[in-house]
This record gives structure tokens, sequence and C-alpha cells, in this order.
């Protein structure tokens, strides 16, 4: 059974049939709202809004330990992040489909580990690759499977937010190697691997980052919400795919 983590533009999941809403209490406090349990294309997925009901929870403000927890307690097999991003890249325009396989993290001040307390002990964990492969390639069967093209890695900063970057920001990012930009990416990604759960990004570039392509000036939310309109139906269609692959 999978887990999609909805980022802005995926609020809830179309063609989901919603079984039951489980409230999960977690040491680490509330999640973002309700685990959505159900049916996608006839298999059982959960389903949790990163942003909280109505979009209302920014960036910084979610309680990322308490989401991956109270998922990694359904027992789950591993998690899709849905996400929506920037393009750096020159090549990563509006509406192109990214699965990465590099991230950078440019955040502060959150909660970013399960290993800290008097009473647990500090682990070192391996992060050289961040996500997880086998549940990336299947992604990338998956898509090929419904013939949506996807870039097959990148790189993906990880800004505070909730503003959006400046132009010398997104260059300093591109200097340093990164491909697309957004502001959830971590501590999200460590905290799956911490738990031991298979994790990766399904990423949907809706905007040009800052000072290129055509938001030289600025970045229009009016094209942002165009793309995360055409574009979360051809996410959807990756996500179905992904989870009848699993039941072959």
């Amino acid at each position: 059974m999978y887990a999609v983590i909805g980022g802005s533009g995926l609020s809830q999941l179309p063609e989901f049939e919603i079984l039951r809403r489980q409230v999960q209490r977690t040491p680490y406090g509330e999640p973002s709202g309700a685990l959505l349990i159900g049916r996608l294309a006839g298999q059982e997925v959960v389903f949790l809004a990163r942003h909280g009901y109505g979009h209302t929870l920014a960036p910084h403000e979610i309680n990322y330990r308490a989401n991956l927890w109270a998922l990694n307690e359904l027992g789950i097999d591993g998690i899709v992040s849905v996400a929506s991003v920037g393009g750096i890249r020159a090549d990563l325009g509006p509406g192109t489909l990214v699965i990465p396989d590099q991230i950078i993290d440019y955040t502060h001040g959150r909660a970013l580990t399960f290993f800290e307390g008097d009473e647990v002990a500090v682990q070192h964990i391996d992060f050289t690759w961040p996500y997880d492969d086998g549940l990336r390639k299947q992604l990338i069967q998956a898509a090929d499977a419904v013939g949506e093209s996807v870039v097959q890695g990148g790189c993906y900063a990880c800004t505070q937010g909730p503003r959006l970057e400046t132009a010398a920001e997104v260059k300093r990012l591109a200097r340093d190697g990164s491909d697309i930009v957004g502001m959830t990416g971590m501590p999200e990604a460590v905290l799956a691997r911490e738990l031991e759960l298979p994790y990766a990004h399904l990423a949907l570039v809706v905007n040009h980052a800052a000072g290129t392509g055509d938001s030289q000036q600025a970045i229009s939310h009016a094209q942002i919400a165009k793309t995360v309109q055409d574009g979360m139906g051809r996410v959807m269609a990756i996500v179905k795919s992904l989870v009848q692959l699993d039941q072959q």
C-alpha cells in the first residue's frame, strides 16, 4: 500500500474512493490533517494533504515529523511525494515532470530528525542518495506505461519559503548544481529515510524560476495556476499507473 503526499495543486486525489478518515496521534503532535485511506484504480492507497485542509499550512509550518510518523504507523510500502516546483535548468520549463535523484537543503529552523532528545541515541544515517532507487524506477516505469515523458534525475533545491526566491538566489542555486526548486522536500525526505520508508518525488514544474525564462521580471501566478490545472491530471495518471503496476 502506497502513501501519496499531495502538495500545492494536489490537495485531494481525483477518482479516489475514500473508505475512512483516520486521525493519527503521534509523539510529535498533529499531522497536517486526517489520513485518507481508500482505493485508487482498485488498489488501497493512503493520501495526506501536506499543507492541510484548505492549504493553510506554509512550508515551514508543516509538522513533517508527525506526517511521516503517522504514515509509517499504517505500515505503508512507500511514499510518493507530489510537488510543484520551479524550473532552474533551461530545459525544465512549465509542464515538465521530474523524478529527481538528489536534493540540497537550504531550509532552517525545521525539526529535521527523529534522533534527538535525552533518551534517544544519535544516528548518522546514510543519505548519499536521498531517494529510494527502486521506487524511482517504478515511477519511471509507471510513467512510461501511460505514455508520459519524465526527466529521470535532477537536483531539487529545497528553500525555506513561503516567499519565492530572488533572481540572485536562483543563480546561486544553479551554481550549486540545482535543477528545480521547491519548499517542502526537506526534511520530508530525510525523515522517511530515518524510518526506512521508500520515498520518491514526482515533481511538476509549474514556472521558470525567478530571473530565468519568462520569469525574468516576475513570476506569473496565473501561469502557475494554469500549469497546475493542466499538469496534475498527468501526475495522477502516473500515480494510478504506479499502484496498478505494484499489483501485477
